[in-house]
């Protein structure tokens, strides 16, 4: 994987330094000035387009070579990528999304909208609408009639509402992070605190202690005195400080304990919450996930999740591929693996039971059953150990029905 690590950074970076956009501006320089002066002096267009051949010519060069450099290393990457990954899909693998194509769509869309490319994501769902458009109309001349629903599984009004919220979100964060301009959260955050204060969040002070050290550490040229601007965060914190008491009067009292030490803040004991350089984006990581809550999505892009999970669940997979070539067996089951895949805890996001008696993971067609005596046990087990009559736990002493299991949610 060093080597795929090595191989993309060295395309990114020609990426980000790369001169074809400042070739490609030459250019346009070029023939604009060209056709003002042939547009002044009509006679000198024959000198006027000789002296544009050479600049043209170079930038051109420029951009080739620049091109041809890039080419180079996507060449490279793939090669890397090739030798890492030997192992091909074979053609006859299930692809358990093909006959779900609307849900596909759906994960896109809602990526690119929560990535921020509206267009793109507007282009996609005209792109959808009209496939589903002529698939309509073949059904209609072969004279049949295929009711569809919408071809990202949105109506209207959610597919306006959703976009509408992410760029109102993306406006937010951009002032958030590129302008320090926290009020627009802070407006959100109380339009919405009922629904934030049922959720335990603590998004709200979160936003007013960071603007209380905004304006603490703001010291402005008009100012005379030194002690100004934590005077001005004192303002703030008695107006906007006086609901959070009740949860955070520690928090707040730290704060405000801070302000006798403005004049050497950094030798006080409460520096370390005036001096967090990665406050900023904890606080627009905070407000995203919220944000996205409140609309019932998870903080992260369901793509994204899904992109990543198989990542890292693909080297254990390419071996149990390998193995199965080896020993020329076969896993038959399409529901379920025979390993385990390791996924770090962000990943899990469920309990998954696994029946003590037969050893198999329970799944929503063999639900997990708890016995009077609390004991629990597969719904397949229970059929096979109770074959419809009174049976005894195979953990305990305790009889029971098959009628008296309970199935658990987990």
């Amino acid at each position: 994987m060093d080597a795929i690590q090595k191989e993309h950074e060295k395309v990114w970076n020609s990426s980000k330094l790369s001169r074809a956009t400042g070739h490609v501006d030459d250019i346009i320089k070029s023939l604009q000035r060209a056709r003002d002066a042939i547009a002044q002096e009509p006679n000198s267009r024959q000198i006027t387009l000789a002296k544009l051949q050479n600049p043209v010519k170079t930038s051109f060069d420029g951009m080739f070579s620049g091109l041809k450099d890039t080419h180079g290393l996507h060449n490279k990457y793939s090669r890397a990528l090739d030798k890492v990954f030997k192992d091909k899909v074979p053609s006859t693998e299930i692809d358990a999304l093909s006959s779900h194509p609307t849900l596909i769509n759906r994960a896109i869309y809602l990526h690119l909208l929560r990535e921020g490319l509206f267009d793109v994501a507007s282009t996609l769902h005209s792109e959808a609408v009209e496939r589903q458009r002529t698939q309509q109309e073949t059904a209609r001349h072969l004279g049949l009639d295929v009711p569809m629903d919408h071809p990202l599984g949105l109506d209207k009004s959610s597919e306006e509402s959703m976009q509408e919220q992410f760029s109102n979100m993306y406006h937010i964060l951009s002032e958030l992070k590129n302008n320090h301009n926290l009020q627009p959260a802070i407006d959100w955050a109380r339009n919405n605190a009922a629904a934030l204060e049922a959720r335990g969040s603590n998004l709200e002070f979160e936003l007013c202690r960071l603007q209380f050290v905004n304006l603490f550490l703001d010291r402005r040229e008009e100012d005379q005195y030194e002690f100004e601007a934590p005077m001005r965060a004192l303002q703030y914190a008695q107006t906007e400080f006086q609901s959070f008491r009740g949860r955070y009067l520690i928090e707040i009292q730290q704060l405000l304990g801070a302000i006798p030490f403005s004049s050497n803040l950094e030798e006080s004991p409460y520096s370390v919450r005036f001096s967090n350089p990665t406050t900023w984006d904890e606080v627009a990581t905070l407000f995203t996930r919220e944000f996205c809550s409140l609309l019932e999505l998870s903080a992260d892009s369901p793509l994204y999740v899904a992109a990543t999970a198989g990542a890292i669940a693909l080297p254990t997979l390419l071996k149990l591929q390998t193995i199965q070539k080896q020993k020329r067996t076969e896993w038959t089951s399409q529901n379920e693996l025979p390993v385990e895949t390791p996924l770090p805890p962000p990943y899990q996001f469920h309990s998954i039971f696994v029946c003590p008696v037969s050893k198999e993971q329970t799944t929503d067609q063999n639900p997990p059953m708890m016995l009077p005596c609390c004991h629990v046990i597969a719904q397949e087990s229970l059929q096979k150990l109770s074959k419809g009559a009174k049976f005894k736990c195979p953990y305990c002493p305790v009889e029971s029905h098959p009628k008296e299991a309970k199935r658990v949610f987990l």
